[in-house]
């Protein structure tokens, strides 16, 4: 048996594959069906397993551009800026970050014309949004 904790190796084999049953997970984590589902909605009533979703290789989706953008903010806005870009429907997913921006956005778009429309016409004409620098994905390598 593995020295890491249950939860731990629970976490390892969803973080693996998000599909899952629980059957395979009690497996490869060496613990019952009924301690994974225990497990499971522990994590997700603490909020520790926030969603379930897939992964998406971004040069073979047909009519959809990804780019990470790192966004700027000025500290006075930073609350009001982070609620405006969380409302918007071509951002996927928005995190805090310790790099050089202080948010990194995962957004969406059919192309990469709209895609910078979206961060032209949308993230940075939210009040506080000073910068946005994209990075366009192209092919998945892991």
């Amino acid at each position: 048996m593995s020295s890491t904790s249950t939860e731990d190796r629970i976490l390892a084999a969803l973080e693996s594959d998000a599909q899952a049953s629980y059957a395979d997970i009690a497996q490869s984590a060496g613990v019952s069906k009924p301690t994974v589902r225990k497990y499971i909605k522990q994590l997700e009533d603490d909020g520790v397993i926030v969603g379930y979703s897939a992964d998406v290789d971004p040069k073979k989706l047909s009519g959809q551009t990804i780019a990470l953008v790192g966004i700027d903010v000025e500290s006075e806005r930073y609350v009001e800026a982070t609620r405006a870009l969380k409302a918007l429907d071509a951002v996927e997913t928005l995190y805090t970050s310790s790099g050089d921006h202080m948010l990194m956005a995962e957004v969406r778009a059919t192309d990469g014309d709209a895609l910078g429309d979206v961060i032209s016409d949308e993230i940075l004409s939210i009040d506080g949004v000073s910068a946005a620098h994209p990075s366009f994905l192209q092919e998945r390598l892991k």
